[in-house]
């Protein structure tokens, strides 16, 4: 459970980022069917949006090809979905920080306060321990 004092952002913001997204690289998307980053990115991608694998050692997820980090995305990125555990989530942001990336987003059960209020503060959205997928299904459709 995320700290009393962290708030994600509203309802209303949620729905606008998820809109105004396209491109989201995911962190830590397995290329096995039953995994939960799988299946979220699946929907996702059949929900309109750009997946952007990031996964070291895989080649090609969900047809798309798999990018050893986050720096080696050559293309933009709208949104980061991660699907690594908290302890990692201080790198990520400093990944995202140095790619400019504007928005973060930690899956169900991913919570990191010190890394959420650092991206916050460098101008980033951030959302935590929220499943992207049913967000986009509860706000938008």
């Amino acid at each position: 459970m995320i700290d009393k004092n962290y708030h994600n952002p509203e309802d209303d913001q949620i729905k606008l980022l998820l809109q105004q997204v396209k491109r989201i690289a995911v962190i830590g998307l397995s290329p096995k069917k039953h995994r939960a980053s799988y299946q979220v990115a699946s929907a996702m991608q059949t929900f309109g949006y750009q997946i952007l694998p990031v996964r070291p050692q895989a080649e090609s997820i969900l047809g798309e090809i798999v990018h050893s980090s986050l720096q080696d995305v050559p293309s933009p990125i709208d949104l980061v979905n991660v699907f690594r555990a908290a302890e990692h989530a201080d790198e990520i942001v400093d990944d995202c920080l140095a790619r400019e990336v504007p928005a973060v987003w930690f899956q169900q059960g991913i919570i990191n306060l010190p890394a959420a209020s650092r991206a916050r503060e460098a101008g980033m959205v951030v959302i935590m321990d929220r499943c992207i997928s049913r967000e986009y299904q509860r706000l938008v459709l």
